[in-house]
């Protein structure tokens, strides 16, 4: 096995299999060789005569007893060497050799902004833009005469307002923080992000993790979710337990109810909660075994075309009597079209529609859901706009959006796009200490965030982070308000696609 750089220029030839001989015949001599020393010379030696014992053993286990990895079989320690570079490669690009905008999902400057926000300390910057200015970017439209702050308006958005229920529910700030269950997250994390948001004022999302048993501790108000599992709702065939979802509509902490029928993440696909992460008390609050991945199903039982789910939509708001929403990542135009058309001939509209682009996060999806399929926001969000404007329906509802919305410049275009709230569910991960290691599906999370090893939670401090939050909100908010007036607005409501530049606009319109 070589390594040739001479195609390259170079004149370094690394030949593995010899060097591989070398240090296997050369392990042994160097033990023996310490044992000696250390019986004619001195016993300290026997520490080195341990070690290589140790590497001795380990080598002849790589080389001829196991026989699962050919690497391993072939070249004995030395292959492991690969194994221990390729493990540790993203930490070294990370922090070594990727460059401030490479990094994906979220770039360092990027993360950067947000824990400068969550730490209450200023996100200026200096000398100029990190980020490429070509054909690709969408920018915000200045104007020549910006808005005094002091006629700035207080954001309100009146949930359940256009069918006129009793249990409105007023929105104060445009922020939420999106779905993140206890399972994706641990509860340390949970009750962080709750209490974080009873301070900061804003809402939050329980994700379909069941019975909301952490995020209710911390204080915050809730949007209920019910996937396709229907965890915390569900009878044994995942169909609606109706008495189920009226006691936790009851719930005093619980403003909304959302009907998620797909994610951006795995549209056309369940959730998936893998079994290192289903302990007794997950088990019990999802009513789900312990030992095997918890996998909802692709659609909603009840669910099979526009007109069985337009009837759900209703049935679930007369039984929670609590403002109701969807949640969606859009795939097919003609099928959002005849939605839509389903909902204005019952005369029966969610209170609002959250389109969830394909970019969004989630804490496990198979590989292929998250890179190929779904429209990212960007595409999905003013195309939702447009049907709904087209139809005559777009004052009967609201729209929310995600999907790496996690500064405010990308929110503000969406909401100039056509929402009228952003949710967002890493950004405040990243508040609260998120280092993107990528190990969310692994049970592994190295900062406790998204793990249930309690040696790994015990280091997540609730109230610290749960000041974060706030900051962090607090930091969003006055960005937000920056951008607002430079545009020439006094409300989010003036927001519209005429304050975005895209590229394939003519420069003079």
């Amino acid at each position: 096995m070589k390594s040739d750089n001479n195609q390259l220029g170079g004149s370094v030839n690394i030949d593995l299999d010899s060097l591989s001989t070398k240090v296997n015949i050369a392990i042994p001599i160097v033990t023996i060789a310490f044992f000696a020393a250390a019986y004619f010379y001195d016993s300290y030696f026997y520490i080195g005569a341990a070690l290589f014992t140790y590497l001795q053993a380990l080598n002849i286990y790589y080389l001829y007893i196991q026989k699962e990895h050919t690497l391993l079989s072939n070249f004995g320690i030395m292959a492991q060497m690969r194994y221990i570079f390729e493990s540790i490669g993203p930490e070294f690009r990370q922090y070594f050799f990727s460059n401030d905008t490479e990094e994906r999902p979220f770039n360092r400057v990027e993360r950067s902004d947000v824990y400068k926000k969550a730490k209450g300390l200023s996100s200026t910057s200096a000398f100029g833009s990190q980020l490429e200015f070509n054909n690709t970017e969408i920018k915000l439209r200045h104007s020549m005469f910006p808005t005094n702050k002091k006629n700035l308006k207080p954001f309100s958005l009146i949930m359940g307002g256009e069918r006129k229920i009793k249990n409105t529910y007023e929105m104060k700030n445009p922020i939420m923080i999106s779905a993140m269950s206890y399972g994706s997250l641990g509860k340390r994390a949970v009750e962080a992000l709750s209490r974080g948001a009873k301070k900061a004022g804003i809402l939050m999302n329980t994700g379909e993790g069941g019975y909301p048993k952490y995020h209710l501790i911390g204080g915050a108000d809730l949007i209920f979710q019910m996937g396709t599992g229907k965890f915390g709702t569900r009878n044994d065939d995942s169909s609606l337990n109706e008495v189920d979802l009226k006691n936790i509509a009851n719930l005093e902490q619980v403003k909304m109810i959302e009907i998620k029928m797909s994610q951006g993440a795995k549209p056309g696909k369940g959730g998936i909660l893998p079994k290192e992460k289903v302990d007794k008390e997950i088990s019990e609050l999802r009513s789900v075994p312990m030992g095997k991945d918890v996998i909802s199903p692709a659609r909603h039982i009840e669910c099979v075309d526009a007109e069985s789910t337009v009837k759900f939509i209703k049935r679930v708001q007369e039984v929670s009597e609590i403002p109701v929403g969807i949640k969606l990542c859009l795939g097919r135009k003609a099928e959002f079209e005849k939605f839509v058309l389903e909902m204005r001939r019952q005369d029966i509209f969610p209170d609002y529609i959250s389109i969830d682009g394909a970019e969004g996060g989630t804490g496990a999806a198979p590989k292929a859901f998250m890179d190929d399929i779904g429209l990212p926001v960007q595409y999905a969000l003013p195309l939702v706009h447009r049907i709904l404007k087209e139809n005559g329906v777009r004052d009967r509802l609201k729209l929310f959006a995600a999907g790496r919305l996690i500064t405010p410049g990308k929110q503000m275009m969406a909401m100039a796009d056509g929402a009228d709230a952003i949710y967002s569910a890493r950004a405040f991960m990243l508040a609260i200490g998120c280092i993107q290691a990528l190990q969310c599906n692994n049970n592994t999370c190295p900062v406790g965030i998204t793990t249930h090893q309690k040696h790994l939670e015990s280091g997540l401090d609730i109230k610290d982070k749960a000041e974060r939050v706030e900051q962090f909100v607090k930091g969003l908010l006055k960005d937000q308000e920056m951008i607002l007036c430079s545009l020439g607005k006094e409300s989010y409501d003036e927001l519209s696609e005429d304050d975005l530049f895209r590229p394939n606009d003519t420069f003079f319109t």
